[in-house]
């Protein structure tokens, strides 16, 4: 299977499939769309479109300065990314947000600490590998 962190997005896939489609009925092939599709699966390294089309739309795509949403150490939150990095391998992203409200961190009743700013590491799908006592990610980032 070819590294995600390289596939196109599904747009750029889309038309990679329609140029295929258009240089061959140049050349006098007819091909349906459904199998210029199949096709492009396969020249990426996929089983077919629809594990392709999985592999390049679940990954998030974030930029410094994006609205995002989730939760930290089990709280939800909402801000902006301030910063972002790729770490080791590529497959996981230091992202560096700024809550709209501080976070509490602590489910104590008689103690607080409160947190604006965090950085943690995320994988392809915005959760971060640590967990929290309960199994849940420490980190989950979306869009907001």
């Amino acid at each position: 299977m070819t590294d995600t962190r390289m596939l196109p997005t599904v747009t750029e896939l889309k038309t990679q499939a329609r140029r295929l489609r258009d240089s061959l009925r140049a050349s006098g092939v007819e091909l349906s769309h459904g199998a210029a599709l199949e096709q492009i699966a396969r020249q990426h390294g996929a089983r077919d479109w629809n594990t392709l089309h999985a592999l390049a739309g679940n990954r998030l795509t974030l930029r410094v300065g994006d609205r995002v949403k989730g939760r930290y150490l089990g709280q939800p939150f909402t801000g902006e990314l301030r910063g972002l990095s790729v770490r080791g391998d590529g497959t996981r992203q230091r992202v560096t947000l700024q809550f709209d409200a501080p976070v509490d961190v602590v489910t104590f009743d008689s103690f607080s600490a409160y947190r604006q700013r965090v950085s943690a590491d995320i994988g392809p799908d915005g959760t971060s590998p640590q967990r929290i006592s309960t199994g849940e990610p420490q980190l989950v980032v979306m869009p907001a």
